[in-house]
C-alpha cells in the first residue's frame, strides 16, 4: 500500500512508467478499496505494463491470464491431472487397495493443476502479495466474463472434490481490454475504471527518455512528433507507445541521430504492422510533408 497518490506516482516513475495523475489516482483507489482495476484503451498504450510495474514495485509474483476466444474454466481455474490419476489408480489396483482407499486418494491436491485464477487465490490466501493480470478480456467469450464476475465478487473457488478455497487478502487485479467488444456493465461496476489514451507529446517524450536514456534529444523529439502525426492519419492501426519505444531502440541501433525519409522507409515495419499503412505513409510526397510537420513541432515544443 502507498501512503499517497504522489508517492505512488513517484514509485511508478522510479520503475520507468510515466503515469499522469489521473491514472495514478485510480491505481491508488483500486488498492485502497480492494477492487479490481479495469483499464481500457488502444493496443500498445501501456495497460499491461501497469500490472507488470505494480508487480515489480511490490516485489510480488505476476500471474497472467491471457484471454482468447474459447477460454474455459479448465484453462483459467483448475484441471485434474487425469493421466496421473489413472496411473495412480492402476498402482492401487495392483496393490489390492480397497475401494474407499482408491476414492480418498484419487482426488487430492497432488493431482490438481492450478491455473492462473486459482494460483492467485492460493498465493493470496498464504498472505503473499500477488498481482493478477487478466489480459485482453474482450477476446474471451461472454460466458467466461460471467464466470470471472462471480470469482471477483468473493475471491473464492469451490472444487467439489476438495472444498472451498478462499482468501481474506484479495490479489491486486488488473483487467485490460482493447475494446474489440463491449464488456458487460456488471463487471465494470465491480472495478475501478480508467481509459488510457494515446499520450500527449510531453508525456510520450518523457516515456522515450525514461525507456531509452541514451537517445539524442533531437531524435527523441522528432520521433515523438512524427508518431503523433501518424496517429492523426487514417491508418488501419496507429502505432502505440510500445511501437514508439521499439522504433527509438531500432534507430539507436542504427546509429541515427535524426529522422530522414530513407531511414523512415527502411524502418517503417517497426511502427506500422499493415502493408497498406506502410504504403500510405512512405509515399514520397506524404512522407516529406509529415516529416516536415513533425520536425517543426519537435523544434517548437
Amino acid at each position: 500500500m502507498f501512503s499517497s497518490i504522489d508517492a505512488l506516482q513517484t514509485a511508478l516513475a522510479d520503475q520507468r512508467y510515466i503515469a499522469e495523475r489521473s491514472l495514478a489516482t485510480v491505481i491508488y483507489l483500486a488498492q485502497r478499496m480492494r477492487k479490481p482495476l479495469f483499464l481500457e484503451g488502444e493496443a500498445g498504450v501501456g495497460k499491461t505494463e501497469v500490472a507488470k510495474t505494480l508487480a515489480r514495485m511490490l516485489d510480488a509474483p505476476l500471474i497472467r491470464l491471457q484471454c482468447y476466444e474459447g477460454l474455459d474454466i479448465n484453462t483459467a481455474l483448475y484441471e485434474w491431472n487425469y493421466a496421473a490419476q489413472l496411473l495412480h489408480l492402476r498402482l492401487l489396483e495392483a496393490s489390492r487397495a480397497n475401494r474407499d482407499e482408491m476414492q480418498s486418494s484419487l482426488f487430492t491436491r497432488a493431482f490438481l493443476h492450478s491455473r492462473p485464477l486459482l494460483q492467485a487465490v492460493e498465493q493470496s490466501a498464504e498472505g503473499r502479495p500477488t498481482v493478477l493480470l487478466v489480459d485482453e478480456i474482450d477476446r474471451a467469450d461472454e460466458e467466461f466474463e460471467a464466470f470471472l464476475l462471480e470469482l471477483l465478487s468473493d475471491f473464492q473457488v469451490t472444487i467439489p472434490e476438495l472444498g472451498t478455497i478462499k482468501t481474506e487478502h484479495p490479489p491486486i487485479v488488473v483487467i485490460t481490454s482493447n475494446r474489440t467488444r463491449e464488456i458487460h456493465d456488471a463487471l465494470k461496476r465491480r472495478c475501478v475504471y480508467h481509459w488510457i489514451d494515446y499520450p500527449s507529446f510531453e508525456k510520450e517524450l518523457a516515456i522515450i527518455r525514461a525507456r531509452t536514456p541514451h537517445v539524442p534529444d533531437h531524435l527523441a523529439r522528432q520521433v515523438t512528433a512524427f508518431i503523433g502525426e501518424l496517429r492523426h492519419m487514417e491508418l488501419f492501426k496507429a502505432p502505440g507507445v510500445a511501437e514508439t519505444i521499439d522504433w527509438v531502440t531500432a534507430l539507436i541501433a542504427l546509429d541515427q541521430t535524426a529522422l530522414t525519409p530513407d531511414i523512415i522507409r527502411d524502418t517503417a515495419g517497426v511502427i506500422l504492422k499493415y502493408q497498406d499503412d506502410i504504403e500510405m505513409v512512405v509515399a514520397r510526397d506524404l512522407l516529406s510533408a509529415v516529416l516536415d510537420r513533425s520536425t517543426v513541432i519537435a523544434d517548437s515544443v
